[in-house]
Parts: C-alpha cells; sequence; structure tokens
C-alpha cells in the first residue's frame, strides 16, 4: 500500500511541534497513525505534509496532582488508559471505555488525543470524557487554552483546534469523578473491532443507598457529535431509586439524540437502544456508586 506522503517531519517536544505548526499550518498532525492512514488510504487525505509527535515524552501518561484532579496526556494509548492504576482506581469508568476500543493492535498505537480530535461522534472515549465533564488543553506558540470537551466538537468530524494548536491534555477534575460509579457499555452489530453503533456512559452519585444526588450521560453516535442528556439528568437528581425512575429517566435521553438512519442502524433502533442501553448502563453505575441492585 503506497500513501502519497509528500514530507514528514518529527518533533521531540511540544515547543518544536508549535514552532513548525506555526511556520507551516498546513501540516496534517499524526500520533499513532490509526485515524489519518485510514483517511488517506480512502482518498480523503491527498498529498499530505505530516508532522509526527509520538516521540513528545511530555504528552505520555497519566499524573493525579496532589488537589485530585487528573492529567491524561494527549498521546497516552489506549492500552496505557485501560492499564493505568490511577484510571483504574478512581475512574474505572474511563479504562471500561478504553478497552472497547479496537483490537489490541489498534489500542497499542491509538492514542486518546488523537481519538478526541478526529472529531467523530463514534470515539470510544468521547462519551465517557463527556459524562466526566472533561476540559482539554490546547497550545500553539500564542499560549494556551482550555476548553470544556462539550464546546470541542463542533460537527461531525470537525473539532475547535485552531490552526497551529495542539491537544496535548485531557484534564478530570476531582468533583467529577470522586464519590461517583461509572458504566460504559458500547453497543456495535460485531462482537469485537467495530465501530460503535452506540456508546453509553453513565456516572451517577448515590446517597443513602437508594436516591439519585446526581446522574450524567453520555452517549456517542446518538447524534452528529457525542452528547449529554440534559433532561433525563435535571429529571433524576433527587429520586429515589426504582424500576419506573429508571425507566423514565431511559425515556428522557432518548430526546437529547438526534439520531438518523444509516447503513449501521435506523433512527428507531438508534432511539429504542438509547432507551435501553441506557438504563442498563444506569443500573450498573448505581451498583458500583454502592446504591442498591434493581432488577
Amino acid at each position: 500500500m503506497v500513501y502519497n506522503i509528500q514530507g514528514y517531519f518529527e518533533v521531540e517536544s511540544v515547543n518544536e511541534a508549535t514552532a513548525l505548526l506555526a511556520a507551516a499550518p498546513h501540516l496534517l498532525v499524526i500520533a499513532g497513525g490509526t485515524d489519518v492512514l485510514i483517511k488517506m488510504h480512502h482518498g480523503q487525505i491527498e498529498k499530505a505534509e505530516l508532522l509526527s509527535i509520538r516521540k513528545i515524552k511530555s504528552l505520555q501518561g497519566v499524573v493525579k496532582l496532589e488537589d485530585g484532579t487528573i492529567l491524561i496526556g494527549s498521546l497516552t494509548t489506549f492500552t496505557q488508559i485501560a492499564n493505568d492504576p490511577v484510571i483504574k482506581e478512581n475512574i474505572p469508568v474511563l479504562a471500561e471505555a478504553a478497552l472497547t476500543m479496537g483490537g489490541p493492535q489498534i489500542r497499542n498505537v491509538a492514542t486518546i488525543g488523537g481519538n478526541i480530535c478526529n472529531g467523530a461522534t463514534s470515539a470510544d472515549s468521547a462519551s465517557t470524557l463527556f459524562a466526566l465533564d472533561a476540559r482539554l488543553k490546547l497550545q500553539s506558540n500564542q499560549g494556551e487554552r482550555v476548553v470544556p470537551i462539550q464546546e470541542f466538537y463542533l460537527g461531525p468530524g470537525k473539532v475547535d483546534l485552531k490552526p497551529g494548536e495542539l491537544l496535548t491534555q485531557i484534564i478530570i477534575s476531582p468533583e467529577n469523578y470522586r464519590g461517583y460509579g461509572g458504566h460504559y457499555i458500547k453497543f456495535s452489530m460485531r462482537k469485537a473491532m467495530d465501530i460503535a453503533t452506540l456508546g453509553v456512559a453513565v456516572i451517577c452519585k448515590v446517597k443513602q443507598g437508594n436516591i439519585l444526588e446526581d446522574v450524567r450521560i453520555g452517549l456517542g453516535v446518538a447524534g452528529p457529535t457525542p452528547l449529554r442528556c440534559p433532561e433525563a439528568e435535571a429529571f433524576a437528581r433527587g429520586k429515589t431509586i426504582s424500576p419506573e425512575t429508571i425507566a423514565e429517566i431511559g425515556k428522557l435521553a432518548v430526546k437529547a439524540t438526534q439520531a438518523r438512519t444509516s447503513w449501521r442502524a435506523s433512527k428507531e433502533y438508534r432511539e429504542h437502544l438509547v432507551e435501553e442501553l441506557t438504563q442498563r448502563a444506569l443500573k450498573a453505575a448505581i451498583v458500583k456508586a454502592g446504591g442498591e441492585a434493581i432488577a
């Protein structure tokens, strides 16, 4: 297989990368390459000049700060996320989501930053990061800015990455994971290595064993971008846990969706999945948050 690569640059620091991007904004940033190379193979990208950032050590790995803030380097691979002790102990739902991504070969090279910047609504990390209110640190040679992940996704395959910018970090604040239990369900037509037909991440906080203190629902592939379910979440707060409450939350989650019919699934089928899988994920999240199991 021959790719039409016009130029290839490799950098080892963020400053080097942002300086090069400032001078040549047309450069296409490549990390693991699992998305970029597919696009090139399909002819969606032609005559690319690539800037490889995969040797930038400072963008790899997970750190927990003293105040509990968790920082995930944008070049951290899905295998690293699935196995990282900080993630497994504090945000196991993200480790679960990482394990559903592709096969082991893809997980070994695909990065969480690349997954986000690709802008696909089917990104396996996206719905969970939406539920966790993750923020993204973007750096250019003009400085840096921090953007909530919800504002970063603009449309199918479109993200708010300005020319010359690099996603360097995913930031998760302690108030967005402490005391929460979470569960992720990826539904795809095949059992393995398939793009999600729907991805559902639910995190919740339970008080007194049977009251929903907070519920957050992140959906992937239910609209042109990943999304949250504000109506369902508002309804859930303060409710006593019961099969009726959970059923109503599932129904309300569908209201947030902008599902469409595609060759993978019809709009009606996707909406049915949203209702059903939101309930399933919520039931599992309640137990993980220390609540009572609901049949």
